[in-house]
């Protein structure tokens, strides 16, 4: 059995690319089933298509954030979707969309959660002085970068780290750790205690 995946970008779309290839390989026990995106560029509908997989652009002009995520929802439930991924969404999920995908929502962050949260995680690393930094994948809640946690991926921060090389060592970093977390999510079924994951592996 494979799980359906959504996918919700606003960008690059470079960690579907290794979500694409970790499926084709068979390593992922899933399928994407539908790429969504509030950007007409978006790098994601780009990938989308190089992978054929169905791949829209819903445009959140003149719309409120609940009637936008309301179209969303409609598309992903069309698609049978199970499991959402936002990979380089920057528009902030409604509660509506929230309880209607709840528990089954994962988004990645630029640092180790809960350190620097919001925008520009890498800036504030490089402000604070911190030895290490990395990426996190957690599940959404109705707080931002809040979720319980997945998975993290250190990275350490050089002495001569600039914002776009950490920024460079980072992504690097999130395109292993994205999947193996999706995989880890799907294979262990986790359920949330308070702010804890507690998995519950199925026997093999």
């Amino acid at each position: 059995m494979t799980t359906s995946l959504g996918i919700v970008s606003s960008g690059r779309g470079e960690n579907l690319r290794y979500i694409l290839q970790e499926e084709q390989s068979g390593r992922l026990p899933a399928q994407v089933k539908i790429v969504l995106t509030d950007q007409p560029d978006a790098g994601a509908l780009k990938i989308a298509k190089e992978f054929c997989v169905p791949g829209h652009f819903i445009d959140p002009s003149n719309l409120r954030r609940e009637e936008y995520d309301e179209k969303l929802i409609a598309h992903l439930e069309a698609a049978g979707v199970e499991l959402v991924i936002l990979t380089g969404y920057m528009r902030i999920l409604s509660p509506l969309f929230v309880r209607h995908y709840k528990g089954r929502i994962l988004n990645i962050h630029p640092a180790l959660l809960p350190s620097f949260r919001g925008m520009d995680a890498f800036s504030q690393a490089l402000a604070y002085g911190v030895k290490w930094t990395g990426t996190t994948i957690h599940i959404v809640d109705e707080d931002v970068d809040h979720g319980p946690i997945v998975y993290q991926r250190p990275v350490p921060v050089l002495e001569n780290d600039t914002h776009d090389s950490l920024k460079a060592r980072i992504q690097r970093a999130e395109y292993k750790a994205y999947p193996k977390a999706i995989k880890m999510f799907i294979e262990g079924k986790p359920k949330v205690l308070g702010r804890k994951l507690v998995w519950q592996r199925e026997e093999k």
